[in-house]
């Protein structure tokens, strides 16, 4: 048991040293702060030294920076707490080292090398230990063979001081039974459904107040959002097709070359079971004569899935000649067989029938025509796209550009929700995102061959939209308003029914029910405040809903607890008993590392912080 700990404990030590190692070696090089700054701090006895500092911070930058898509100056480092995290985070590694060498807690020269050894970044070729890597990986990351064992034998330390000390922590059970009561409480309710369909009577007309009232109260539905007016010249493939001339013998070379699609034999779908022996075969063709296996039973019978047996598409011509014969005079989905194969005889089974393909050139012309002419537009535009950048360079307009070329003008008025024409590409929006009145148009690819050059005229603030310009809109809000009011004093009239002992099917509305459901259900059709206000209610309250365009009265049936037959709630169970362990050995270890920190005395070296900052700062 002590041996397969000590084991775990060197695999973990060993992969948290080569991810360091090979994190470093990505970019992160060792700089001389000089003889006289050799740490930035102690905690008792034991030093942070410089390059360690240096390392960490480096690297919690650089992680930063791929998460937020942009670089970071020490400035950006120091207001996100980065500069801090590192601090404490090397204080409570010092702490421990420094308890580990007050307790003389260490590790043998024996498991050292073998850690050494085992670790994959310095095996060669043959996966053995490369002496040569061990010394070249060190030398690239500055580190000495000294320096890294001595590393390697404070880590195992550390990690073992660690476990004594959060190592079978158990998750509070009062905790866990909180939460999972939570979680796994089940509730059965029902509810009727109140829509458009119910009305007791249609809307009226709106007046023209009305309308004008709504327009008033809702106007952020009625606003447009601030926009950029671009002028674009551009080109796609489709806009050059009618210049393109592409003759008959060029489209017959494409059939040619593709005749494989065009010309196709009849295929089925196989699948091949084959078996040690003529016997074995007869035998299991007999018993899926009489029913007591099926194909699948006897594929998995012999160790095997149905991927395994899987043939895919195949021809006559590909099958062997007895066994292609049966199957392609099938004219169903079938079994054939036993029949003898190049491995030993085998049980086939016909799955679908995938017609003959013929499709002769003059019904493929059309398609092989517009093939080729939308190639040949690619590469004319392709051709195009040096003229055009020169044009631009020189000095040339976008208004120009149309006149003199075969670009297109154009202008629109956009925003990050515009998906229309020239807005539905991709590219047009990321350079549109970045456009500023300050940028010169220049070539742009599209994702279909077609290029575009832009000019921001103007950004547009938020402006409300006029009555008249959003009328039918404003109808449509009006009515879906004033139908949601209406349902909700039927649904209200019925809830008053109920309360005075009348069945929710008192109504003409729909009424569902659900059993047994727990807080994350979803019903398909409703809200989820149906779900969430259900968990809210006591048993037998009602609660009026609004939601997709309905109302609901929901009623609370019953509440049940956890059903413990429920295996996702069971795996629940330790998914939470593990999270509680884990949050609080994480809080276990920071607060022992901390009173180890406060008990043997922290020093922070503010004038080396200040040489390393400033070194950071200058790459």
């Amino acid at each position: 048991m002590a041996e397969s700990a000590g084991k775990k404990v060197g695999n973990i030590v060993i992969w948290v040293l080569m991810g360091l190692l090979i994190l470093g070696l990505g970019g992160f090089g060792v700089t001389n702060f000089g003889s006289s700054v050799q740490s930035v701090g102690a905690v008792g006895d034991e030093p942070i030294t410089v390059n360690d500092y240096y390392r960490e911070v480096l690297s919690e930058i650089s992680a930063a920076e791929r998460e937020q898509g942009r670089q970071l100056t020490l400035a950006d480092a120091e207001q996100q707490g980065i500069l801090a995290r590192v601090r404490t985070r090397l204080i409570n590694r010092a702490a421990l080292d420094n308890e580990a060498a007050r307790l003389g807690l260490s590790v043998g020269d024996a498991r050292v090398r073998d850690q050494v050894l085992a670790a994959p970044a310095f095996q060669g070729i043959d996966g053995k230990f490369d002496r040569a890597a061990y010394q070249g990986v060190l030398r690239n990351r500055g580190l000495s063979v000294e320096e890294f064992e001595t590393g390697i034998r404070k880590d195992t330390a550390r990690t073992i001081l660690q476990g004594a000390v959060v190592g079978g922590v158990p998750a509070p059970q009062v905790q866990i039974d909180t939460l999972m009561d939570y979680f796994g409480e089940r509730r059965s309710f029902r509810w009727a459904t109140f829509g458009p369909d119910q009305l007791a009577e249609p809307l009226p007309e709106p007046s023209e107040d009305e309308l004008k009232a709504y327009y008033q109260a809702n106007t952020p539905d009625f606003t447009l959002p601030e926009m950029k007016r671009i002028t674009f010249a551009w080109v796609l493939p489709d806009m050059l097709l009618d210049t393109v001339e592409i003759p008959d013998e060029a489209a017959r070379e494409l059939y040619k070359s593709k005749e494989a699609e065009y010309q196709q034999p009849e295929r089925r779908l196989i699948e091949r079971l084959i078996f040690p022996s003529e016997e074995a075969a007869a035998d299991a063709r007999a018993a899926l004569d009489d029913g007591s296996a099926t194909f699948q039973s006897l594929v998995e019978a012999r160790g095997l899935t149905l991927e395994d047996a899987d043939l895919g598409e195949l021809t006559q011509a590909e099958l062997p000649a007895e066994a292609g014969e049966a199957l392609f005079a099938l004219e169903e989905p079938g079994v054939a067989g036993p029949f003898p194969t190049d491995l030993g005889p085998a049980i086939f089974r016909m799955n679908g029938i995938l017609a003959a393909v013929n499709v002769p050139f003059e019904e493929a012309r059309a398609d092989l025509v517009e093939e080729l002419a939308q190639e040949r537009s690619r590469r004319v535009i392709s051709d195009m796209e040096i003229d055009v950048e020169d044009r631009l360079a020189e000095g040339a307009t976008l208004e120009e550009l149309a006149e003199e070329t075969e670009l297109e003008l154009g202008t629109i008025d956009w925003w990050d929700g515009s998906g229309e024409g020239i807005a539905s590409y991709n590219g047009f929006r990321d350079a549109a995102l970045n456009l500023t009145q300050d940028d010169f148009p220049t070539v742009i690819r599209l994702e279909d061959g077609g290029i575009f050059a832009m000019r921001l005229d103007e950004t547009l603030e938020p402006r409300l939209q006029e009555l008249d310009a959003v009328r039918g809109k404003v109808l449509a809000g009006w009515e879906a308003q004033e139908t949601e009011k209406r349902l909700r004093v039927q649904a209200a009239d019925l809830q008053a029914q109920v309360e005075a002992g009348a069945a929710l099917s008192a109504s003409e509305a729909p009424v569902d029910e659900a059993e047994t459901q727990t807080r994350d259900t979803f019903i398909d059709g409703t809200p989820p405040a149906l779900v969430t206000t259900a968990f809210e209610l006591e048993e037998g309250g009602l609660a009026i809903i609004e939601g997709f365009g309905n109302v609901y009265l929901l009623q609370l049936n019953s509440i049940d607890g956890i059903d413990p037959e429920n295996e996702r709630i069971a795996l629940l169970s330790q998914l939470l008993a593990q999270q509680a362990t884990q949050s609080i050995s994480v809080d276990l270890y920071s607060l022992f590392a901390q009173a180890l920190a406060d008990q043997s005395g922290v020093r922070i070296d503010n004038g080396a912080l200040t040489q390393v900052h400033a070194q950071i700062a200058t790459q």
